[in-house]
């Protein structure tokens, strides 16, 4: 199942979107699931992160497409973003988001359908598990090679990111069961190491980066043993 947002304050353009969106589900075989928001600050004001697609309009009453679209690349990096506008003149902006294509008004059905096929192939080739946390800014999405380390400190998790620093309130089991089909490991009791940063161990310690994360003495056997498994998947 896909997930599509569907960001239009045009009833009319909305409903064109969602029938074509129905014509390509029965050409295609895929499944779509829907949800349709009438301007940018509806998107964004408590944005979920668990869009695989946003079909965003421009041109909109209270906060319009590229702003929403900024708001919501601040912790979303993946999603797929097309703009729906009737001037290509807006649309070239969408690549200051990363936004893979634009449908001009409009809409025609050959032309959304390629673009759609496109969104769907970024969608199906990410290699990397996401996940969404929350922190004080909303629901923040990241992909597991965004990921250096995540760190017990008292009732929270601090992720270590290329993005930064990020504190949820979680479980450290809880990110462990999500990531460690991803090539993480657990290495003491409050630290869980994504094993593509180690650049190696000294001193009883896994270095990853400018950091010295201390390996305990229970897990440095299968330390060493999941650094092997996992240089040799390579």
């Amino acid at each position: 199942m896909v997930k599509v947002a569907i960001v239009e304050d045009e009833d009319h353009f909305a409903s064109q979107l969602a029938e074509y969106l129905k014509k390509y589900e029965k050409e295609h075989g895929v499944s779509f699931e829907l949800v349709r928001f009438t301007d940018g600050d509806e998107i964004t004001e408590r944005y979920s992160g668990d869009y695989d697609i946003i079909l965003m309009d421009i041109q909109m009453q209270f906060m319009d497409g590229m702003t929403a679209a900024e708001k919501i690349r601040e912790l979303d990096s993946e999603v797929v973003i097309i703009f729906i506008t009737n001037m290509e003149s807006y649309a070239i902006r969408g690549y200051q988001v990363d936004a893979l294509d634009y449908v001009l008004k409009p809409i025609s059905y050959p032309s959304f359908s390629l673009k759609l096929t496109r969104a769907l192939e970024r969608v199906d080739n990410r290699s990397e598990h996401t996940i969404v946390i929350q922190v004080s800014s909303g629901r923040l999405k990241l992909t597991s090679d965004m990921i250096y380390y995540v760190e017990s400190d008292k009732h929270n998790l601090i992720y270590h990111t290329k993005s930064g620093e990020h504190t949820t309130r979680q479980k450290l089991s809880d990110a462990e069961e999500k990531l460690s089909a991803y090539g993480f490991f657990r290495v003491n009791k409050g630290c869980l190491v994504n094993l593509r940063y180690v650049d190696g161990d000294r001193d009883g310690c896994c270095i990853v980066g400018d950091d010295m994360i201390q390996i305990s003495r229970a897990r440095r056997q299968d330390f060493m043993a999941a650094m092997a498994e996992y240089i040799g998947s390579f």
